[in-house]
């Protein structure tokens, strides 16, 4: 999301030149937080499941108290859910790589290994969502799982046309294919920051239930990917156009996000992944 599109500086006007910059400045200060949180995100994962199972600390009722679906004594069913929740490390850490375009550049073949790594893990994950959700029932209630279901049904979709693009060396459709999975993949760690983000504004709960289907949590949980996706869409069409009106609307929009990032972020790491992380 955050490539400099490359363009004829004598051919525009000083005042498109500087809505350019300020227009990727904008993108590139989305991702930047974008990527913080991701990294916020991937330490809570280590500290509180990843390191307990290496070291054999694994306390079942704790995970039990924190994982929706974990039973005490159920192996099978267990390993499916710590194999879904403990490789978010890896992808949140994976696809960060993925959005720096030095890296693509200099690191062409760490790029393509990192992405197929990446892709296949969040697919997988994706895989393991739905059957975790729809056959062990690790849901809180049908209609509050209708958001993340679509979501994870659309992942495979993002990753076949990123990866068959990539492989056709169609770079810019694999481009905006990959952005797609991207925003997909981690749309469950959106939909915690803009839960989070809705409880501290409205100082509490507001329109939410303890089942996840109050009428905020199934737009939060459809909005946390298709409205990005949305924003993502007014980026590529603003940078394929190249005009003033396109550019204005994207970088509006980008603000947009920022905030919401900004504001979702804060409050996923005050009242979830902070005190965990310093608590462990």
């Amino acid at each position: 999301m955050s490539r400099v599109i490359s363009s004829d500086l004598n051919s525009q006007p000083s005042y498109q030149l500087r809505l350019n910059d300020k227009f990727d400045l904008m993108v590139k200060a989305w991702v930047g937080i974008i990527l913080t949180g991701q990294w916020i995100f991937a330490l809570y994962i280590l500290v509180q499941f990843t390191l307990p199972l290496i070291t054999g600390q694994l306390d079942e009722s704790r995970y039990a108290y924190m994982i929706r679906g974990y039973v005490n004594g159920d192996t099978i069913n267990n390993a499916i859910l710590l194999l879904h929740v403990i490789p978010v490390m890896l992808i949140s850490l994976s696809g960060t790589f993925q959005l720096f375009p030095a890296i693509r550049q200099h690191f062409p073949r760490f790029h393509r290994i990192n992405g197929r790594v990446y892709l296949t893990f969040g697919m997988l994950g994706a895989i393991g969502g739905l059957y975790l959700t729809w056959v062990t029932g690790s849901r809180l209630s049908d209609l509050g799982a209708l958001g993340v279901t679509v979501n994870g049904l659309l992942i495979p979709v993002m990753v076949y046309f990123a990866w068959r693009y990539a492989v056709q060396r169609d770079f810019s459709r694999h481009q905006r294919f990959a952005v797609h999975a991207f925003i997909l993949i981690n749309g469950v760690w959106t939909f915690r920051l803009l839960l989070m983000g809705w409880f501290m504004l409205n100082q509490g709960p507001q329109g939410n239930s303890a089942n996840l289907d109050g009428p905020a949590d199934v737009i939060l949980s459809f909005a946390s990917y298709l409205l990005p996706m949305f924003i993502a869409e007014l980026i590529f069409r603003a940078r394929a156009r190249d005009t003033v009106g396109s550019r204005v609307t994207a970088t509006i929009a980008v603000c947009i996000a920022i905030l919401i990032t900004l504001i979702g972020t804060a409050a996923a790491t005050m009242m979830m992944w902070g005190p965990r992380i310093v608590g462990y």
